[in-house]
């Protein structure tokens, strides 16, 4: 696996964590991440601040993948040969 992929597959999955994380709190106010660093709903350390962090990096990444892939570029920054 290249370490781009790996990236994006790390992007994914912290995204997902967050999506279940907020969708989580919405419908049943239970707070995924600061459950499982036992904390109380709304509660953080600094673990719980670390993935909320990452989540929201993992964001701006994807960000920047989908408007690299709007404007057509290639992803990563991988050059093409020139006709």
């Amino acid at each position: 696996m290249k370490a781009l992929d790996a990236l994006d597959a790390l992007a994914a999955t912290l995204l997902i964590v967050g999506g279940l994380n907020w969708g989580l709190v919405a419908i049943a106010k239970f707070d995924l991440v600061a459950w499982i660093f036992g904390e109380d709903f709304g509660a953080t350390n600094a673990a719980s601040r670390i993935v909320y962090g990452l989540v929201g990096l993992a964001a701006v990444y994807a960000i920047g993948a989908l408007l690299a892939r709007r404007r057509g570029e290639p992803a990563h920054g991988t050059a093409t040969a020139a006709s």
